[in-house]
């Protein structure tokens, strides 16, 4: 004979699995800590003023 199984414990676990998978993959997706976003747009500043400070300014006519 089969076991006996209770179907409303079986589609409780069901759905916890299936959410849990949902969960690891945000955590891959949007899984960055405050510390590396802010770290990343700190440097993107700074790249973007380095940048901005090579630029030849053309003198306005006045």
């Amino acid at each position: 004979m089969a076991d006996v199984v209770n179907l409303r414990q079986f589609r409780k676990a069901k759905a916890r699995d299936e959410k849990q998978a949902l969960a690891e993959q945000n955590r891959i997706t949007f899984g960055r800590t405050k510390d590396e976003k802010t770290l990343t747009r700190t440097l993107n500043e700074k790249a973007a003023r380095d940048h901005a400070q090579g630029r030849l300014e053309k003198p306005s006519d006045d």
